[in-house]
């Protein structure tokens, strides 16, 4: 219920866990820890340059990943990774400013291995911690779900596979009689609606879920109701499994609570974070290369006559149309109602045009598109306004991922769709990669992903 007479909401959003919340401190001040520790190891006094060092360190680690509970390869790839992210941005912002020479060599060495690893120690004592504690007798959950649907049985699904929370996943509530529902064999009808209230009394269930669609609203103001005066938590499941979600939040608008489905990762301090990161990137980038622009910039022009620069239109943050920069590799400059993609062996590309291609030099420029705020460094990569009207029909979801800038590199590029999408079903997961990447945006992600390209780039040749 909602109290409208003073303007204010009865909702709030969840707080944090405590797993969660020792999480989000965890890998930076681990990462600064070690920092600081090694300089009194190595005799080294900690000095401006290593205090400007550990802040950076914060800014980029914070908040830390919830790794509690997970193992295997899986987290040992994702700190390193991150890591390496890390230190990625941490060199070129040390070779920018001309202070890489003040550091100690032998102790950033001992940095850079000694981090991870203590990082590593400490997601496995939590994740030991966090699992006795949730087998303790007191701490264990008793929750049942209300409505035997397909949305209450994957939900449940989800309660018994959450192993850290310790659910203890008592059965179904449902009007209907067990042969006109389709739960598994080995679930538990437990009874009626009526009955749940005294069944929670008896068996001291802590949690509801309601999964009762949306159809049967006055079912659930009564079952509210009648819940009112027990001591479980309750709880609504919004059957939105078949929407395609992307940053969900529950928001108060003037006091009352919206259900927001579909928004942009860079609101607020997110979306502040997000372009600093872009400008310091950025122009650290340029400053490196400038020599290199140069010269590609000459070997363009001498490879055949045209312009250095193709300027390209493109479809940017909430569909607006934005001007890209790249280094022309074609005898072609297309920018119509129709365009060709680009394919092997494609007789307009120059053979200077296929190595800067084949290398992605020729997104360079795109860096200055990035300073002027029209793109992002990590982001979905742009599309050609004629390609967005071919496939935003055919894609589902299609143009939800200009919900955000569009990148020079980006989730889907890592993982193996660069260049072009000849077939409707690589531009489909071209977009659930996308989609994937606004849904769990952090600037850890920004890093791995900026470590992943800077490794493609290198040591994957065959990428067109």
């Amino acid at each position: 219920m909602i109290d409208l007479r003073d303007g204010r909401s009865q909702f709030s959003s969840a707080p944090l866990s405590v797993s969660e919340l020792v999480a989000a401190i965890a890998d930076p001040l681990v990462a600064v820890a070690s920092f600081v520790i090694l300089h009194w190891v190595y005799d080294v006094q900690f000095r401006t340059p290593s205090a400007f060092a550990a802040i950076l360190v914060l800014t980029l680690m914070f908040p830390g990943s919830n790794r509690f509970g997970r193992g295997g390869v899986g987290v040992i790839i994702d700190v390193t990774t991150t890591w390496l992210g890390v230190l990625l941005v941490l060199a070129l912002t040390a070779v920018a400013t001309r202070s890489l020479g003040r550091f100690n060599p032998e102790l950033l060495l001992a940095w850079a291995v000694t981090s991870p690893i203590v990082q590593l120690i400490v997601v496995k004592c939590g994740s030991v911690i966090q699992a006795r504690h949730s087998v303790l007798p007191g701490q264990r959950r008793r929750a049942v779900v209300v409505g035997a649907n397909a949305i209450g049985i994957r939900f449940a699904e989800r309660l018994k596979a959450d192993t850290l929370t310790a659910y203890e996943f008592v059965g179904f509530f449902d009007d209907r009689s067990r042969d006109r529902i389709d739960i598994p064999a080995q679930e538990r009808l437990a009874g009626t609606l009526a009955e749940l209230p005294s069944f929670i009394d008896v068996n001291g269930v802590k949690d509801v879920y309601i999964t009762l669609p949306l159809s049967s609203q006055p079912r659930i103001l009564a079952l509210i109701e009648s819940l009112q005066n027990t001591t479980a938590s309750l709880h609504f499941v919004p059957d939105v499994f078949a929407a395609s979600i992307i940053q969900g939040r529950l928001e108060d608008v003037g006091g009352i609570p919206v259900v927001s489905l579909s928004m942009t990762p860079f609101t607020g301090a997110d979306g502040l974070v997000k372009r600093i990161s872009d400008i310091l990137f950025s122009t650290v980038i340029l400053f490196l290369v400038s020599p290199l622009l140069l010269a590609i910039a000459i070997g363009v022009k001498l490879s055949s006559p045209g312009p250095i620069i193709f300027r390209q239109k493109r479809t940017g943050l909430d569909g607006e149309m934005i001007e890209v920069y790249k280094f022309r590799s074609m005898t072609v400059q297309d920018n119509g109602p129709v365009i060709m993609q680009a394919s092997r062996d494609d007789a307009r590309v120059t053979r200077f045009g296929a190595f800067i291609r084949r290398t992605s030099l020729d997104e360079l420029p795109q860096f200055f598109n990035v300073l002027q705020g029209r793109m992002s460094v990590v982001g979905p990569r742009p599309h050609a306004v004629a390609h967005n009207v071919q496939y935003r029909a055919l894609v589902r979801a299609y143009m939800a991922r200009h919900k955000v800038k569009p990148g020079i590199t980006g989730w889907a590029q890592v993982n193996g769709y660069r260049g072009a999408t000849e077939t409707l079903d690589k531009m489909e997961r071209r977009v659930e990669y996308d989609l994937e990447y606004l849904r769990n945006w952090s600037i850890r992600l920004d890093l791995l992903i900026i470590a992943r390209t800077v490794r493609l780039v290198f040591f994957d040749r065959g990428a067109f």
